[in-house]
């Protein structure tokens, strides 16, 4: 049975309206994990290149073993340390119980021996550290900055992606919608379903990256609700164009006037209320045809 009607003149019910709902709702499932799966895809795509120049590697490289022969030498001075403790403790004890200890005293001036070098060891490792820290900290920046560059432009290019995903839903939307419309379908609630899903993405889309950016990713975001509003507006222009046309049919194939939409009586030539012709001669027999009616009754003329 054909689903071609005049859907102006008849009302969807509610088990249409709710299943319309329901296919919103699917639809706008199946795009939330198309949205989320689209991070995985550009990821797979779009490889952050954070290559170090060689001479970035080796100021890097540089800073590294100066700093650990930095923690070496720290831990030497913390040994030499404890052995000279233990070494005066030791000496200390022989000189108190009146003895004279020689090995002890050289062992105790070989400990205090030790800790000088250890200390000046650490200041040469200090002073090695804070010579290559300045290149080393500028090698890092670049590096950083390298990785940060590639990260935007990954995200970026998701941002895109899923910005073309919403801004064909939503054409694809508003375009079945206008299609059914004039083909007078009764399909026209479920293409509501989807024009509703795909205006949900976009506000999923808007929300998301409104939250998360601020430039030049929400100049897309303005795009995208500019967009969204004028295909809307743009929609609703063409719907009003297309009830343009249908009315004065609509309107004749009720004995209205096709003007105004007053009674036009039987044997008129003139409507009763706004004066304009309701039948006029037809362009191709000059028999008497209403004014609005697709075909002349006389010729079938269009």
């Amino acid at each position: 049975m054909s689903t071609r009607v005049d859907i102006e003149e008849i009302q969807s019910t509610k088990t249409e309206k709710f299943l319309a709902g329901v296919l919103a709702v699917f639809l706008l499932i199946a795009g939330v994990w198309m949205y989320q799966k689209i991070d995985d895809y550009v990821a797979d795509a779009v490889e952050i290149n954070a290559t170090v120049s060689p001479a970035d590697q080796a100021a890097i490289s540089r800073f590294q073993r100066a700093q650990n022969h930095f923690y070496i030498a720290q831990q030497d001075v913390r040994g030499a340390e404890r052995a000279l403790e233990f070494r005066r403790e030791e000496y200390r004890t022989a000189l108190d119980a009146g003895r004279k200890a020689p090995e002890l005293e050289r062992a105790y001036n070989r400990s205090q021996i030790r800790l000088a070098s250890a200390r000046r060891a650490l200041g040469a490792a200090e002073v090695e550290v804070k010579g290559a820290r300045p290149a080393s900290e500028a090698a890092e920046r670049r590096a950083f900055a390298e990785r940060e560059r590639g990260q935007d432009r990954r995200e970026l290019y998701s941002f895109l992606v899923r910005l073309a995903l919403v801004v064909v839903s939503i054409v694809a939307a508003f375009l079945l919608l206008l299609v059914l419309h004039r083909r007078r379908s009764r399909y026209v609630t479920l293409s509501l379903g989807v024009v509703a899903a795909a205006t949900v993405l976009a506000f999923v889309v808007a929300g998301d990256y409104l939250t998360d950016y601020v430039n030049p990713l929400d100049l897309g975001v303005l795009f995208l609700g500019l967009f969204g509003a004028s295909v809307t507006v743009l929609a609703f222009a063409a719907l009003q164009w297309y009830m343009r046309r249908r009315i004065p049919t609509r309107r004749v194939r009720r004995g209205l006037c096709p003007f105004c939409g007053y009674p036009a009586r039987e044997g008129n030539e003139h409507c009763e209320d706004c004066g304009r012709d309701v039948v006029a001669p037809c362009t191709r027999c000059n028999e008497p045809r209403r004014v609005g009616a697709r075909h002349c009754a006389a010729c079938g003329a269009t």
